[in-house]
């Protein structure tokens, strides 16, 4: 999949996720609050823009929607200081982490990585990507998700437990950072399944709306 940001294009390859990183989140799933970001990855086929059919797995348990800010790098980095961090960013936009809710519960009890649940191909929505600009305050973006309609998640950046810079500055402490990576930053409270036949909406006053239906 092609990205656009402005005038400039990427292929994404890499995919970087942030867990647990709002507060009521890690309530709602009985989690503690991590010490530093909890990192986990998903592979560029997990990618599905607004236009293409968010197909759910099937019989494999619940699928939740998870959404998210979701940040562009657009500069290489590595060792990036957070006060230098935006500006590595190319553009932002919402997205939604899908996640076999059931298979992970399952995963989590035996101790095993979350790949299964998390990094299946179409796991990773995304919507229209707009460029950056370091005069607007990335902390301080609203966000809703809607499901058929129905408000259920509903949060704002200011809110996350690590925020964009000291996010990206820990990602490049482990990965070099190269343009056209992803970082969906972790979502807020009001996780919940989806069918088929439900139509799934994020929106920003900041950003935009994207929507998709789900099969």
């Amino acid at each position: 999949m092609q990205l656009n940001v402005g005038m400039n294009q990427f292929d994404p390859a890499r995919v970087f996720c942030i867990g647990r990183n709002y507060a009521e989140h890690a309530k709602e799933m009985h989690a503690p609050k991590p010490a530093e970001p909890v990192v986990f990855m998903k592979p560029a086929t997990s990618l599905v823009a607004e236009g293409q059919p968010l197909v759910l797995p099937q019989g494999r348990g619940s699928v939740h929607h998870e959404m998210e800010l979701v940040v562009a790098i657009g500069r290489e980095g590595r060792d990036i200081p957070q006060h230098k961090a935006l500006g590595h960013v190319a553009g932002v936009t919402l997205g939604i982490d899908l996640t076999l809710r059931d298979l992970q519960s399952r995963l989590k009890q035996a101790g095993q990585p979350w790949e299964l649940s998390k990094s299946f191909d179409g796991s990773a929505v995304i919507g229209k990507l707009v460029p950056w600009s370091m005069q607007s305050d990335i902390q301080n973006i609203s966000m809703r998700c809607t499901v058929n309609g129905t408000l259920r998640q509903q949060g704002n950046t200011r809110e996350m437990l690590f925020p964009v810079v000291e996010i990206i500055s820990f990602l490049s402490r482990h990965w070099r950072l190269l343009p056209g990576d992803l970082i969906y930053t972790g979502t807020p409270a009001g996780v919940g399944p989806l069918v088929p036949g439900d139509r799934i909406g994020i929106e920003s006053t900041e950003i935009g709306r994207f929507q998709w239906e789900c099969r």
